[in-house]
């Protein structure tokens, strides 16, 4: 089977997909692997490490997709890569079709394949999901530590306080992977933390991370009450496929603190606070009504080899089984893909169609 990685065209994106390890194992299970060039150098990695490893490095885009079959990147396709699809096509990796409508109709004319990197599901966890989520609320934290300062028109103070003064106030809507990490972060650093959430589970999990901690029920007048006092406020919910619930209203928005700051972790998927603008790298921050609203679309972009690392030795194993299915089916078969140990709901589009 014939597997290429193209370069990430998303403005900020510095991931690639696999490494030049994972693709070593990928050749000796049997893959013919393309890279594009330049593809792994803003995550460190040379096109003579792929070569070593060994792939086949190749100049442009057009010819990558040309060459291979299943095309293997980090995030959805742009307006620009469509072009390169066909019908021969099956696409592995982050696609947010909630958030992004457009590629559904795209797909349908183009008539490809696609699984989702956000759909892969293992035992009731999301096995891709979890390691940039995690990367996702580490990130956030530094983020909101960033836009904290006065110099950049927040409220002028630092997470943990310091001699004889307050440490900063950090509420966490949702105490999943995103949220909980943020939360560890946050804790870590010295702040007072409120992590707030539905299952009791995660709320026990919250009070472990430390006496600076506190898990509580996720009930709105409670919410309300340390929104308002809040000088970091982190958005965490996702709801894996879907577009997540607005947890954090215009109404409460418009009775925090001038200067604090609220970051939406769900943002990819269309965001979890209400009325939030998408956000990149190159300006992450806007104010509304004095708060500091960030909602960077790929956090983990900003770390590429971190996030490179993490992702790739998580994506390995099924692209490898993909891979071993093509083999054993002669072919690129759809529903035999849907019969691998985590990919029967992550394909979610079959030759143009939704599944």
């Amino acid at each position: 089977m014939n597997v290429g990685i193209p370069v990430e065209l998303k403005q900020g994106e510095g991931r690639v997909s696999l490494t030049p390890s994972a693709v070593s194992d990928l050749i000796l299970a049997g893959a013919t692997v393309f890279v594009e060039s330049q593809a792994g150098v803003k995550s460190g990695y040379l096109d003579e490490q792929y070569l070593c490893a060994g792939a086949t490095v190749v100049n442009d885009q057009a010819a990558l997709y040309e060459t291979s079959q299943l095309i293997v990147k980090v995030k959805e396709p742009l307006l620009e890569e469509l072009p390169y699809l066909t019908r021969k096509h099956a696409l592995f990796c982050y696609l947010h079709l909630a958030a992004n409508g457009h590629l559904v109709k795209a797909f349908s004319g183009i008539g490809n394949s696609a699984i989702a990197f956000e759909l892969v599901e293992s035992a009731g966890s999301f096995p891709l999901l979890a390691p940039m989520s995690d990367i996702a609320g580490k990130v956030a934290i530094q983020l909101g530590m960033h836009y904290l300062m006065s110099v950049n028109g927040g409220l002028g103070i630092l997470l943990e306080g310091g001699y004889g003064a307050e440490r900063a106030n950090v509420v966490v809507l949702g105490g999943g992977v995103a949220g909980f990490s943020a939360a560890s972060r946050a804790a870590s650093i010295g702040a007072n933390v409120t992590v707030f959430d539905i299952k009791t589970s995660v709320l026990k999990r919250a009070n472990d991370l430390g006496a600076n901690v506190t898990g509580l029920y996720s009930q709105s007048q409670v919410v309300a009450e340390y929104v308002k006092n809040a000088d970091l406020v982190v958005g965490a919910v996702l709801v894996p496929g879907k577009s997540p619930p607005i947890v954090l209203p215009e109404s409460l928005l418009s009775q925090m603190k001038q200067g604090a700051v609220v970051i939406d972790i769900a943002i990819d998927q269309g965001g979890c606070v209400e009325g939030i603008e998408a956000t990149t790298y190159h300006n992450p921050c806007y104010q509304r009504n004095g708060v500091q609203m960030l909602a960077v679309t790929n956090l983990p972009g900003a770390v590429p080899k971190t996030a490179t690392q993490s992702l790739s030795g998580a994506i390995l194993p099924y692209v490898r089984s993909i891979v071993n299915c093509h083999k054993a089916c002669d072919g690129f078969d759809v529903a035999a893909v849907k019969k691998i140990e985590g990919l029967s709901g992550a394909v979610c589009i079959k030759n143009g169609h939704i599944e």
